[in-house]
């Protein structure tokens, strides 16, 4: 259980905070304790930044060509995106976006072929991958279609609060016509599945946000709660999961009931984010759920108007990166666990006592 975990780190936008904030959080010797780092980028570009980043003497890096020469004691880089990139702290550009998506593609291979446990994303530029050809509006949309996963969802996390959405990188206009009870129900499941075998919740209470103002006031101001919501938590309950709601989000965080439940699924981006973000945005993660493997990512975007400026906060990553090595041993304890008690129940029953039924 005590075994480091080697984590790949994504560049994210090499003319936004990334490098820095990647930088400020592995300069603590203390992290190389509990994990090895391969960071897929640019030994060049992380040069870079490293010289605007004070106190850094403690840094030692070792480029590598693949993950499987990775030294424990460093800091490893695998030179996977162009090397003539020209660096513009704070200009979104196609090349940044390419790069981007370049880093992401290389870490996401390597963790598919199990060279690495887990991965921690920089952000990067939504809008200039898209416009990249990248063909999806997020990681969690692209690793939920690279791992082949079922479904998936967007679960941000901190010791405050668990926050996750039905919807995810969706306009507004779009939000009533997405949602239906299978939806809801199926991203019910994923949280409370998340929540048991990523977070160690054995019996995870969670609750359901309303959609419209008052929860639609019976139906007054809409009526998704009444013919979408409460059935979907309804079948939940006949599941045996602890769902509650809907509850009419206002009122919800102002009087501080998400403290009563381990989480809280909220029917759009905004919904969730905003309460989310007023809360834990020093320290918030995003963590990808329901895929075969391990994803997390600071609660934060490019920042543009921070990068290069030696300004941007490095907590948030320094979450990431202890949020994914926690979840990675949690899931080892708990397919461990897991083991235990079905070789227990296949145990030959023995001297007339008789196995579990």
């Amino acid at each position: 259980m005590n075994q480091k975990i080697i984590l790949g780190i994504t560049q994210g936008d090499p003319n936004g905070i990334g490098y820095e904030v990647i930088i400020k959080a592995l300069a603590d010797a203390r992290m190389l304790d509990m994990c090895t780092p391969i960071i897929y980028g640019s030994s060049r570009t992380f040069g870079f930044y490293k010289k605007q980043v004070p106190n850094n003497e403690a840094i030692n890096t070792n480029i590598i060509n693949t993950a499987k020469d990775c030294h424990p004691k460093r800091i490893n880089i695998i030179n996977c995106v162009p090397d003539n990139f020209k660096i513009e702290p704070g200009q979104p550009s196609n090349e940044a976006a390419q790069s981007s998506i370049l880093s992401l593609q290389a870490c996401v291979k390597d963790l598919k072929e199990g060279l690495i446990d887990a991965m921690v994303t920089a952000p990067f530029n939504k809008k200039a991958v898209c416009d990249s050809s990248f063909g999806f509006p997020g990681h969690t949309e692209y690793l939920i279609n690279e791992f082949k996963a079922a479904d998936g969802l967007m679960f941000l996390c901190s010791d405050q609060m668990k926050v996750g959405v039905v919807t995810n990188h969706l306009p507004l206009t779009k939000v009533s016509g997405a949602l239906n009870i299978d939806l809801i129900l199926g991203k019910i499941r994923l949280m409370h599945e998340s929540l048991r075998r990523d977070f160690n919740i054995i019996k995870p209470k969670i609750a359901v946000l309303g959609l419209n103002p008052h929860c639609g006031d019976g139906g007054l101001l809409g009526d998704e709660e009444i013919t979408t919501i409460c059935p979907a938590v309804k079948k939940a309950n006949e599941e045996g999961i602890l769902a509650f709601g809907p509850y009419s989000p206002d009122g919800f965080f102002g009087n501080n009931l998400q403290n009563q439940f381990d989480a809280v699924l909220a029917m759009y981006h905004d919904q969730g984010l905003i309460p989310f973000k007023a809360l834990s945005f020093d320290c918030g993660v995003n963590y990808t759920a329901g895929l075969p493997v391990v994803r997390t990512s600071p609660d934060h975007g490019t920042a543009y108007e921070l990068a290069g400026k030696n300004e941007a906060n490095a907590m948030p990553m320094i979450s990431a990166i202890y949020a994914a090595i926690d979840i990675v041993r949690n899931r080892r304890l708990y397919e461990e666990m897991r083991a235990d008690v079905l070789k227990v129940a296949n145990e030959p029953e023995k001297e007339g006592i008789k196995g579990p039924v």
